[in-house]
C-alpha cells in the first residue's frame, strides 16, 4: 500500500502515456532518499528532457529540478502542488522552495481547491494556479470478494459484524486517533473498525485502546498489500476519514476516499480542506463537521440502520466517481493544461 502522491504520480503517467508521448524519469520511494535522489534526478531530466515539449513534476519537493531544467534546457514546466509541499513547515523549506523554486514554475496544478487558497495565500501567481482534481481507475479496486476472506485478514469470525475501514497513513491531520476515541467507543458493540495502515500516530491509538477498553471494537492490521486492501474496500460497510485540522500540514484531496466510493463503499468524511473537493455530499459520499462527535455517530448510525440503504448509495456513489473522477477524464484535462502551456510558450 502506498501513499496517495506516490499513486496519483504513477496513475497520472500511466494514463497520459495513452494519449501523449510520455518519458517517464523522476521517480523515489520516500522522500528520506531526497538528498540523493534530487540530484541523481536533475541530472537524468537535464540529459532526457531535450527531445521534449514541457517537463512535468509531481510534486512541489522537485521544483529545484523544475528550475534547473528551465535554466539549461529553456523548456517549460509543470508541477502539480498536493497540499503539505507548499505547508510544510521548515524555514529553508518555505523560503527556498515555496519563496523561490516553486514560483519558478510555470504552471502550477492544484488537486484540491484548499491548495489553491493556500497557495495565494503564500503569494503563488494566481495566473500560474490551476485546480485539477485527483483521479482514480475504476476498476482497479473494485471486483467481488467475500466476507470469509475479510475475516482471513482480520484473522477472527465476524458472525454479522459491521465494518469500518480507515486506510492511509496515521499521521497527525488523519484524525483516526481522535475517532478512535472520540467515535467508536459511542458505537453499538457489534461494530469493527479496521485500521490499515501506519505511521507516527499509531502508538497513540494503541494506548487509546487499551484506555478505553475497545480492544474488541478496533483491528490495526498496519501496512497491507494492494490484494488486501482490494478486499477490505469492497466487503467493508462504511469507510472513514475523519481529518481533523492541524496547523502546518492538511490534506490536499483525499484520493483513498473516491477509491473507496469507486468500489461501492459509502464514505464518511470531515468536511474540511481536500475532502470537500473528493466528496460531495450525498453523491458519493457524506461531509460531517470535523471532530464533532454526535455528527459522527448520528451519520454512522443512519448508515448502518439499513443495509439496502447503503446498497443503493453505493451503486450511486460509484457512478459518481464514474463520471467526475476517472483517470480516463483526469488525464485529458491534464492534457489540455500541458497543450495550452506549450502553445503559450511557442506563441
Amino acid at each position: 500500500m502506498v501513499g496517495g502522491i506516490e499513486n496519483q504520480n504513477y496513475e497520472l503517467a500511466a494514463w497520459l502515456s495513452k494519449i501523449a508521448d510520455v518519458q517517464k524519469i523522476i521517480n523515489t520511494k520516500g522522500k528520506k532518499f531526497l538528498p540523493v535522489f534530487l540530484p541523481y534526478a536533475k541530472c537524468k531530466a537535464l540529459f532526457l528532457t531535450g527531445k521534449y515539449d514541457v517537463a512535468f513534476l509531481g510534486d512541489g519537493v522537485l521544483a529545484p529540478i523544475g528550475w534547473a531544467i528551465k535554466i539549461v534546457r529553456r523548456k517549460p514546466v509543470i508541477c502539480v502542488l498536493h497540499g503539505l509541499d507548499i505547508t510544510y513547515r521548515n524555514f529553508i523549506y518555505q523560503k527556498l522552495w515555496v519563496n523561490f523554486f516553486i514560483r519558478k514554475m510555470d504552471k502550477l496544478i492544484c488537486v484540491g481547491q484548499e491548495t489553491v487558497r493556500v497557495a495565494k495565500e503564500k503569494g503563488l501567481d494566481e495566473k500560474k494556479l490551476v485546480f485539477i482534481p485527483n483521479g482514480v481507475d475504476t476498476e482497479k479496486f473494485c471486483e467481488p470478494h467475500m466476507k470469509e476472506e475479510l475475516e482471513k485478514i482480520i484473522g477472527e469470525k465476524l458472525n454479522n459484524r459491521k465494518i469500518i475501514l480507515s486506510t492511509g497513513r496515521l499521521a497527525v491531520h488523519k484524525g483516526v486517533d481522535w475517532f478512535s476515541e472520540n467515535v467508536i467507543p459511542m458505537l453499538p458493540d457489534n461494530v469493527l473498525f479496521v485500521v490499515a495502515g501506519d505511521g507516527a500516530k499509531r502508538k497513540d491509538i494503541e494506548k487509546i485502546i487499551e484506555q478505553r477498553g475497545v480492544q474488541n471494537k478496533i483491528k490495526m492490521l498496519g501496512r497491507v498489500s494492494d490484494k488486501d486492501l482490494k478486499i477490505l474496500y469492497n466487503t467493508a460497510d462504511i469507510y472513514v476519514k475523519p481529518n481533523i485540522k492541524v496547523e502546518g500540514t492538511m490534506e490536499g484531496f483525499g484520493l483513498v476516499a473516491i477509491e473507496a466510493a469507486s468500489c461501492k463503499l459509502p464514505v464518511i468524511a470531515s468536511n474540511l480542506e481536500g475532502l470537500k473537493d473528493a466528496i460531495k455530499d450525498g453523491e458519493n459520499g457524506f461531509l460531517v463537521e470535523s471532530e464533532n462527535a454526535q455528527a459522527w455517530i448520528g451519520k454512522i448510525n443512519e448508515l448502518l440502520a439499513s443495509d439496502e440503504m447503503r446498497k443503493s448509495f453505493g451503486e450511486k456513489a460509484r457512478q459518481y466517481v464514474i463520471e467526475n473522477y476517472s483517470w480516463e477524464k483526469i488525464s485529458r484535462r491534464y492534457l489540455e493544461e500541458i497543450n495550452k502551456l506549450i502553445s503559450n510558450k511557442n506563441g
